[in-house]
């Protein structure tokens, strides 16, 4: 039978009805990610979850229960992540129903499924391959996938010489006490303790057999699914060699990666947060009258902290930018002064908005110990504030440093900078370093020098 494309408006899907009455086999396309991105995420998460305390290695789909139910708070699910190599696993099923979502390799995974029952296949091992049905996926495409309890699944990477991996998926088990379980396997599951394999029944040996036979294949109905360009298209082709090639290489890469990550937490508290504009009454109105080309304002709010003079408590916050500034913003500061010194810019260790602090004392100073711009100190010592800043061959910056005593033991700390380009160098050398800016460097500085200044030692 020949085959017919057509376009879709949303994404694109296939739906496959149970013969049984049984719920239908749903496949849904959602996205394509860059050339040779598939093999890398495969192979990058297959690291970690190798890694994972409840990993298992077994049925060529190894796989780690990532989360389980909860049944004393009548939650039956279960969460697992898998991955399938350039070989496929074995056709298998589970008795209860199947939800995942998946990102297909670089060669893209082709989705065998059936719906033959068990007593079909007992009595005719060939009707396992008459109820044969494929969907094609892509490379390196996310996708999801939903099927009921006992529809016998298999997937495999089209190009397995090549040795692409089929896929890495994260799998729902709607229900882990689903379908006829055996009740060996149903105080597995009670306990917690099953996994993956154990929920797995394999293809009886007389339907594998007639699978293996290559005289018995037949041409099983396929259903494509593409984003790019229709399936069997040139275009098709050419994409499928090239993301081929890329995820090679990619894949490749990921043995010179460490496999773990990083898992931060915060209290809800101390949080640094990004204002639209600094504050009504901040010095840095008066700043760059002639005009400015960036500006941020960043405002850090904290409890339980001992109060006193809001301009001795700013002496300690300014004392502790000096001396303890963020490592990552020490390496890019001196990656900065690598990469600009041939252009003869001003040097620094610090972070720009505060790297007017290792200036001269010769002009205005704050507590007769750091130079500044202006200063500001309200009548009552409770709201204090600076000006720091410098001009250099590409830029104009000023940054107001602030401590405003907001209540007895709760004060709110300040970091608000605008930059003025003066020639083309500037503005090129702030829209590479702005977004670094406002996300990173400014909010990484005022977190520190606050933990140091107040929380770690308190006020003194």
């Amino acid at each position: 039978m020949p085959s017919t494309a057509r376009a879709v408006p949303s994404f694109p899907s296939a739906r496959l009805p149970s013969r049984t009455g049984g719920l239908p086999i749903d496949v849904t396309l959602i996205a394509q990610m860059g050339h040779g991105a598939g093999d890398r995420l495969v192979m990058d998460a297959a690291a970690r979850q190798q890694a994972h305390a409840n990993f298992i290695d077994a049925m060529e789909e190894p796989s780690a229960k990532l989360a389980g139910a909860h049944f004393d708070q009548d939650d039956p699910t279960s969460l697992y992540s898998f991955v399938v190599g350039a070989k496929g696993h074995p056709f298998h099923r589970h008795a209860g129903h199947r939800v995942f979502t998946a990102i297909s390799g670089s060669a893209g995974v082709q989705l065998r499924f059936s719906d033959a029952t068990l007593a079909e296949i007992n009595d005719d091992p060939g009707s396992f391959l008459r109820t044969l049905r494929y969907v094609d996926i892509p490379p390196d495409c996310l996708f999801s996938v939903r099927f009921g309890g006992e529809t016998w699944h298999q997937f495999v990477s089209p190009m397995q010489r090549a040795r692409h991996p089929a896929l890495f998926a994260l799998s729902c088990h709607t229900n882990e006490l689903g379908g006829n379980l055996p009740a060996s396997v149903r105080e597995q599951v009670r306990t917690n303790a099953a996994n993956i394999p154990s929920l797995t029944e394999l293809l009886p040996p007389a339907a594998q057999a007639l699978l293996d036979d290559d005289r018995q294949r037949l041409d099983v109905p396929t259903i494509a699914l593409s984003l790019d360009a229709p399936a069997g298209s040139v275009l098709s082709a050419f994409c499928h060699t090239f993301r081929g090639l890329a995820g090679t290489a990619r894949r490749a890469s990921v043995r010179w990666r460490k496999a773990g990550g990083f898992a931060t937490e915060r209290g809800g508290k101390h949080t640094v947060i990004q204002l639209a504009a600094p504050a009504s009454d901040s010095l840095l109105h008066t700043q760059l009258p002639d005009g400015y080309h960036h500006e941020d304002a960043f405002v850090l709010v904290l409890d339980d902290v001992p109060t006193q003079d809001a301009s001795q408590m700013l002496g300690t916050l300014l004392e502790a930018f000096v001396a303890h500034p963020p490592a990552g913003v020490s390496t890019l500061m001196a990656l900065r002064n690598v990469l600009m010194k041939p252009f003869g810019l001003r040097m620094s260790t610090l972070g720009c908005p505060v790297s007017s602090l290792q200036g001269s004392l010769a002009g205005p100073t704050f507590l007769d110990r750091f130079p500044v711009i202006d200063q500001s100190i309200d009548a009552a010592n409770t709201f204090a504030q600076v000006i720091l800043g410098a001009d250099d061959k590409h830029l104009r910056f000023r940054s107001c440093v602030s401590v405003r005593i907001l209540a007895r033991r709760r004060l709110a700390l300040s970091l608000e900078t605008r930059v003025a380009c003066t020639n083309l160098l500037g503005h090129v050398y702030m829209a590479a370093i702005a977004h670094v800016h406002r996300g990173y460097v400014s909010p990484a500085m005022l977190r520190m020098a606050a933990t140091h200044a107040f929380l770690a030692y308190g006020a003194t």
